[in-house]
C-alpha cells in the first residue's frame, strides 16, 4: 500500500534554456518533516514553488492526498509558507499580522482572535503579541511568520531557507523549536535549505539535489553514512577522497572516508607526518601526510577528527610521525565516472 500524502511525479521545469529541474519524483508521506538540501542554484526554490502552485511544471505532476493538483491555484491547496524574509507588515502588531491572514476565512472576529493567540502560544510568543516587527528580534520575527503560517490550519507547511537570514546562535536555537513544533501538531512540513547541519537535525527525510536533479533520498543517517555518490558525501559532513591503485593502473574506483573514522596510533598503521592542528572547539581537525611509499595514499593529505583528550593523550605535534588505521567497514567506495 502507498501511504504517500503527497507525491511528485517526474517533474521538470525549464526556463527558457535553462533546465531548473530535471525527472523529480519524490513520495512524502502525511506527517513527515523533509529538507530538500543541497547547493544554490540546484533547483530546490523552483520545486519548492511547484508544490506551492506558484510555478507551473513543463511535464510531471503534483498529487496531494491522492488528488491532482497540478494545474489548481495555490490558494486552493492549503498549505501556509515561511519565506527567509519573514514577509511581515511593518505597520501592523505582531498579533494583527497573524489575523491578517484569517481574515479571508469565515471566521468571526472572536475566533480570528482566539486563533491568532492560541498560535502565538505554540511559538511561545505571547509576551510581545501588541509589537510591531521593528521592535522585536529577527528570529522572534521569524516565530510570528511560522504562527502566522500555522493560524490557517494548513494540510502541509512550506519553508523555504526560513533560518538563513539569522545568526548561528539563534538558528540553533530556532531549529530545534521548529522541529518541536512540528512533532506537536505533525504537519506535512517541506523545508529548502543549503545547510547541512540544518538538514541533519531537523528533518526525517532529506533530498539531496545537484543540477536540478536528485542526488539520493534517504534518512539524516542514510544520506551521512552510506552516501550514493561522492557529491552527496562531500557535501554533507567532511570526507577524504583518494583513487584505488592509481600508482600503478587505474581501476576507475574512488575511495573515501570520514576523517572521524580514522585511527592513531603509534604502533600500526599507514605512516604519515602531521602538518597542521587546526583548534575546533570540542574537536581539532588534523591534516596528515602520508609518508608510507608502498600505500596507495602516498604523498596524500587526509583529515582527521580527534577529541582534545586523544591529541594530549597521544602528545601530538606538527612535525610528528605517526600511523593512521583506517577501519575497513568504514571505507567507502564509488566506481568513478569514466569520461567518454
Amino acid at each position: 500500500m502507498n501511504n504517500s500524502y503527497l507525491k511528485i511525479n517526474d517533474v521538470q521545469k525549464t526556463f527558457g534554456g535553462f533546465t531548473a529541474l530535471k525527472n523529480i519524483s519524490i513520495d512524502i508521506k502525511k506527517g513527515e518533516f523533509v529538507c530538500l538540501l543541497g547547493p544554490s542554484g540546484c533547483g530546490k526554490t523552483t520545486l519548492l514553488r511547484i508544490i506551492a502552485g506558484l510555478e507551473k511544471p513543463n511535464q510531471g505532476s503534483i498529487i496531494i492526498n491522492g488528488k491532482d493538483m497540478t494545474n489548481v491555484a495555490p490558494s486552493k491547496r492549503n498549505f501556509g509558507i515561511v519565506f527567509q524574509s519573514y514577509a511581515l507588515f511593518p505597520n501592523l502588531t505582531a498579533l494583527q499580522n497573524i489575523e491578517y491572514g484569517l481574515k479571508t476565512r469565515k471566521l468571526s472576529k472572536k475566533e480570528v482572535k482566539e486563533k491568532a493567540l492560541e498560535s502565538l502560544a505554540i511559538v511561545d510568543l505571547l509576551h510581545i503579541k501588541d509589537k510591531y516587527p521593528a521592535q522585536i528580534s529577527g528570529g522572534q520575527q521569524q516565530r510570528v511568520a511560522l504562527a502566522r503560517a500555522i493560524a490557517l490550519s494548513p494540510d502541509f507547511l512550506l519553508l523555504d531557507e526560513p533560518l538563513s537570514a539569522l545568526d548561528a546562535k539563534v538558528r540553533e536555537k530556532l531549529r530545534r523549536e521548529i522541529r518541536l513544533i512540528h512533532e506537536k501538531l505533525q504537519i506535512t512540513t517541506i523545508m529548502v535549505t543549503h545547510d547541512q547541519d540544518e538538514a541533519l537535525t531537523m528533518a526525517d527525510k532529506i533530498v539531496v539535489m545537484n543540477n536540478a536533479e536528485i542526488m539520493q533520498v534517504g534518512t539524516p543517517q542514510e544520506v551521512y553514512h552510506m552516501p550514493a555518490n561522492p557529491f552527496v558525501a562531500d557535501f554533507i559532513g567532511s570526507i577524504n577522497f583518494w583513487k584505488e591503485g592509481k600508482r600503478s593502473h587505474n581501476t576507475g574506483e574512488i575511495l573515501a572516508i570520514r576523517p572521524e573514522h580514522i585511527r592513531i596510533s603509534h604502533e600500526k598503521g599507514t605512516l604519515a607526518q602531521v602538518e597542521d592542528i587546526e583548534f575546533r572547539g570540542s574537536i581539532y581537525r588534523l591534516q596528515f601526510k602520508v609518508k608510507d611509499d608502498s600505500s596507495h595514499l602516498y604523498n596524500q593529505f587526509i583529515k582527521v577528527d580527534v577529541s582534545t583528550h586523544q591529541v594530549n593523550h597521544l602528545r601530538l605535534i606538527k612535525g610528528m610521525n605517526v600511523y593512521l588505521e583506517l577501519p575497513i567497514e568504514r571505507i567507502l567506495s564509488y566506481k568513478e565516472k569514466v569520461s567518454s
